[in-house]
């Protein structure tokens, strides 16, 4: 069996190299140079995949505030869901299952005392389960409240309604405060004069208003009790879907697939991941880019590995000559580089494992950024023990890999003309 790890002799012999001139027990420049391009490179790729993973989970928290991990919908022109109780009972059966309501889904046209009009989408939750459990909307409320309880008389308003502060700001409006909403059960179009009829404006009060960081949510939605939200949409008891929420988000397309099974048709089930792909994609297209990029940086160090060990080669032939003529094999040469290698590797890699680890926690807990401008107040880092393990794969590869041309050139070394070389 052919041995391919350096003895402790040969390992003596790589320390020994690694030095400066003889008499000194520091590193050469060339050696530290070497160590020092892969501290960094590890370094910046652990920060920057952090980094890369903070932004991902928090837009996926930010999503998941005032969105469910899946919805179970039914395929139909109608898209409403009838006999949802005993549908919701199948669910909940479900083990990944942690919570589930009905919602009510629809769109309307908003306007404020002074008739500005907005654009709006309309969402009927279940108070309790709907709002705190199968997403948190209570987690992002600023001002007024969740109840969803109107402080005007019933003569006065139709119900109570939350929404998000972007909205508020265009609408001018505050908790209690009343908004005009155009009910869509009643825009009937007219079979004899091809017009619409005037459709039914509902009164409703603004009793709280919320801030989730995503600009679809803040700017666009409109919250309010399901039950007040089925006689909006004039769909009765029926409700638009059931929403979901699993123990692990990033299972919930295996949990969606087993309910569709567990349903049958006509439903189906879309999951978070499916009505974000082309964002998610993005972000993962773009670490996958970034830690390209800053791989090359492990790249330039391994240049500076051939550069030290060939400088080793040229100015140790005559010692490995003398070590070649007292017994040490071609094979044992080859380990001594080899060895060479490895240890740049392992101590760069070290060095970078615990700069770039206590960096990202810095950045992670210590480093504060203007939420006005960024939306988000801190720079969040996530360092996976996935990525952590294929950085140190890969820089202890690029280290070993760089000792190939020196290592061959050694071996080839003919004792004598090595002897011989001045």
């Amino acid at each position: 069996m052919t041995r391919w790890w350096p003895t402790p002799l040969e390992r003596r012999i790589a320390l020994r190299y690694l030095r400066g001139q003889r008499g000194t027990r520091t590193a050469s420049l060339q050696t530290v140079i070497a160590i020092g391009s892969i501290t960094l490179g590890v370094t910046a790729l652990i920060i920057v995949l952090g980094v890369m993973n903070g932004l991902r989970n928090d837009l996926r928290d930010r999503i998941l505030v005032a969105s469910p991990h899946l919805r179970v919908q039914t395929h139909g022109t109608g898209l409403r869901i009838d006999d949802w109780q005993a549908q919701l009972k199948l669910i909940r059966a479900d083990p990944d299952v942690v919570a589930a309501a009905p919602e009510v889904s629809a769109q309307s046209l908003v306007q404020n005392s002074a008739g500005f009009p907005e654009g709006v989408i309309v969402s009927g939750l279940e108070p309790g389960e709907g709002t705190r459990t199968v997403i948190h909307l209570d987690s992002v409320i600023t001002r007024g409240d969740l109840g969803f309880k109107a402080t005007l008389p019933p003569a006065d308003v139709d119900g109570a309604v939350v929404i998000g502060w972007r909205l508020a700001d265009h609408l001018s409006v505050s908790p209690g405060d009343v908004i005009a909403m155009i009910a869509p059960s009643t825009i009937k179009r007219n079979r004899s004069t091809g017009f619409y009829d005037q459709a039914k404006t509902w009164s409703m009060q603004v009793t709280g208003i919320f801030k989730t960081g995503m600009y679809i949510y803040d700017n666009s939605y409109v919250f309010m009790d399901r039950r007040t939200a089925q006689r909006f949409a004039g769909i009765d008891s029926a409700v638009s879907d059931i929403a979901v929420r699993v123990r692990d988000p990033w299972n919930a397309e295996l949990v969606a697939a087993r309910l569709e099974h567990t349903l049958g048709y006509p439903y189906l089930a879309e999951t978070w991941q499916a009505q974000n792909n082309s964002l998610f994609s993005a972000l993962q297209l773009e670490k996958l880019a970034m830690g390209l990029v800053i791989f090359f940086i492990m790249v330039v160090a391994a240049f500076n590995i051939v550069g030290t060990l060939t400088m080793v080669v040229a100015f140790k032939t005559r010692e490995i000559g003398i070590l070649q003529a007292m017994g040490l094999p071609n094979r044992g040469v080859a380990r001594v580089f080899l060895a060479q290698g490895a240890i740049v590797g392992l101590l760069g890699t070290g060095l970078g494992l615990v700069l770039g680890l206590t960096l990202a926690f810095v950045v992670d807990k210590r480093i504060h950024i203007n939420s006005e401008i960024y939306f988000i107040d801190r720079l969040p880092v996530h360092v996976e023990p996935l990525d952590v393990l294929v950085v140190v794969i890969a820089s202890l590869a690029v280290a070993v890999l760089a000792t190939i041309p020196s290592t061959r050139r050694a071996a080839r070394l003919v004792p004598v003309e090595a002897i011989r070389a001045e």
